[in-house]
């Protein structure tokens, strides 16, 4: 039975690290390899608030394996889309900790690549059928024996993806330009695909909050959306530790289709039957948290959906997630539309301007290729913004800094300054950035 162990934090981040040390210790199994050499892939898609992975966990796990005896240490993360990971690391304080420890920070999207392929599901049901990897984990992959590999994602729900763990942290690897593609109903197996490829040797997942409705809480929403768990939850089998961290949530494989996918693939232990849980009990785990977004949204933005298919794993709670933060927490105002799916009302040009909307968004190809010129043609195209794919993030962010009356600027917290932006974004570009960014002006 695989054996995931769950420690409180309560007494310090420090001895819970250790202690979870302990028990991975323990079976004769060695942390480190022939190398030496120690990889950690955080969960840092981003600087919002309770987002991202916590830099005093990984500060102290670093701490940890340099006095273990590791010889190098890398830590690696390839942002979420809309952002770059080296601007990432500057604002969360990753950086800072790599200096700090004499870790290496790795930016993914700053590196070569080499193409593999979604083998999920045949062929011809992904649109996308290739998709590429950073060199750094192709290094990993192709030389399991010298390296050990660590993945440290954070304790959150996910609106599009039901929770976002140990096996959805993997989703960071892909370039943002293959991850907008098939973005959809698809997104459940094209995260185990990439699992598969590369399954991490200890996953320990940073529970002292964890997020509900979501992985990306508004900061105004905080009082609601973010709870106290004070835990960590680890062990070699990624798949018991999400299915044990699903399980806190109150969530089962049912809730989680990554979950049950990878448990039905054999990539690990889902049943939790068959799971050593060890330490914290989950019968204190009595409430099943909700994943998909908290439906408040401005009265005067008009979310219309399509009637045959609107994919809540891109085109629908992307663009949402996105206007609901930039609405509670930077004021942004409403007045326009977003239409995301398809399978449209013949009237909608009508209904639109009945109720005077003359502005907006459409997310998504199905929505651009139904409607999204017949919009243009009566609104103007400077009015109506695209989101293509499934949705890019990027693109979605720019239509709404616009529509929203929202500079770039704003979404940076206090204190750092348009220059320190530009040299990080400078810098990310020189060497060889692939992130997709909205505009900064």
């Amino acid at each position: 039975m695989p054996e995931v162990f769950i420690v409180e934090t309560t007494q310090g981040i420090e001895s819970a690290v250790k202690e979870m040390f302990s028990h991975l210790e323990k079976g004769g199994k060695p942390i480190l390899k022939s190398s030496k050499e120690v990889y950690i892939k955080i969960n840092g898609i981003d600087f919002k608030k309770h987002a991202y992975t916590s830099p005093e966990v990984l500060e102290i796990v670093i701490k940890y394996l340099k006095e273990f005896g590791a010889k190098e240490i890398y830590v690696m993360e390839n942002s979420t889309q809309g952002n770059m990971s080296r601007i990432v690391f500057a604002i969360t304080g990753y950086r800072k900790v790599c200096k700090k420890t004499g870790a290496k920070a790795i930016y993914l999207d700053e590196e070569k690549t080499e193409t593999f392929t979604f083998k999920g599901k045949p062929k011809n049901e992904y649109i996308l059928k290739t998709f590429r990897l950073p060199k750094t984990i192709v290094k990993i992959m192709k030389n399991r024996d010298a390296f050990t590999y660590i993945n440290i994602p954070k304790l959150k729900t996910h609106s599009m993806a039901g929770v976002t763990l140990g096996i959805k942290n993997q989703w960071g690897f892909p370039q943002h330009a293959d991850r907008g593609i098939d973005h959809n109903y698809n997104l459940h197996s094209k995260i185990v695909d990439v699992y598969e490829y590369i399954q991490p040797d200890i996953t320990i997942i940073d529970g002292i909050e964890g997020t509900i409705h979501g992985h990306y809480p508004p900061t105004a929403l905080e009082d609601k959306l973010v709870k106290e768990f004070n835990i960590l939850i680890g062990g070699r089998d990624t798949v018991s530790v999400d299915v044990v961290g699903a399980r806190v949530f109150g969530l089962t494989l049912d809730d989680v289709p990554h979950l049950k996918i990878a448990n039905e693939r054999g990539l690990g232990e889902g049943d939790l039957s068959k799971i050593n849980v060890i330490g914290k009990s989950l019968d204190e785990y009595k409430e099943k948290y909700p994943t998909d977004l908290l439906q408040e949204f401005p009265d005067d933005i008009k979310i219309i959906k399509g009637n045959k298919l609107c994919c809540k794993e891109g085109c629908q709670n992307n663009p949402l997630t996105t206007m609901q933060v930039f609405s509670l927490d930077f004021q942004g105002k409403g007045g326009f539309f977003i239409v995301m799916g398809k399978g449209f009302d013949d009237d909608l040009i009508e209904q639109l301007k009945s109720e005077g909307y003359a502005k907006g968004l459409v997310a998504g190809f199905c929505a651009i290729d139904e409607v999204g010129e017949k919009l243009r043609e009566e609104f103007g195209k400077k009015n109506v913004f695209f989101s293509h794919n499934c949705n890019n993030l990027a693109e979605t962010i720019n239509a709404l800094f616009k529509l929203m009356d929202v500079k770039a600027l704003d979404v940076f917290p206090p204190g750092f300054s348009i220059w320190k932006l530009l040299y990080y974004a400078i810098a990310g570009i020189l060497h060889g950035s692939k992130a997709l960014i909205p505009s900064i002006f």
